[in-house]
């Protein structure tokens, strides 16, 4: 079930690929410092076969002004190149906390400019109210919710999947 409401189970393994994007009805949070970085019901969110899905916020939604695009780049074969941001608080620096799509392939057109952030470098991210677990590694920034059946891809030893 794409979207919010009562979350059934999913397994990654059904996702697809190539990945998709789609529109997601529910709640989404990132709390990072003092307060609330990100809120938003307006969220997109990309699924593809073993990962946990990425959540995409609108900037609207976003604490614009606690981030800082940095020069780092990256490719994906689905989306296109994404840019990364650090966020700047309480004093320090957190690097590449989030990502973007300036110029998103065709099927990603509705998360261009839409944020979407690593849920390890933040201290605590929500999908309707419910706290998620961080995707292992540090290549992939999916969002492990209760509902979510893997093994998921990102540990040690499952790069080759």
């Amino acid at each position: 079930m794409p979207g919010g409401g009562l979350m059934q189970r999913e397994s990654v393994w059904d996702y697809p690929r190539p990945a998709i994007c789609e529109r997601f009805e529910g709640g989404l949070k990132i709390v990072s410092g003092a307060g609330v970085l990100a809120q938003t019901t307006r969220g997109y969110r990309t699924v593809e076969t073993s990962h946990p899905p990425s959540y995409y916020f609108p900037p609207e939604d976003v604490a614009m002004d606690l981030l800082v695009e940095n020069g780092h780049r990256s490719f994906c074969e689905w989306k296109g190149e994404a840019r990364y941001f650090d966020l700047l608080v309480d004093g320090k620096t957190v690097r590449n906390v989030a990502w973007t799509y300036p110029e998103p392939s065709a099927s990603f057109v509705p998360i261009r400019d839409y944020l979407s952030f690593y849920a390890s470098r933040v201290d605590a991210c929500y999908v309707n109210e419910e706290r998620v677990r961080a995707q292992a590694g540090d290549f992939y920034g999916g969002w492990i919710t209760a509902n979510l059946v893997g093994p998921f891809k990102g540990p040690p030893g499952t790069g080759g999947w």
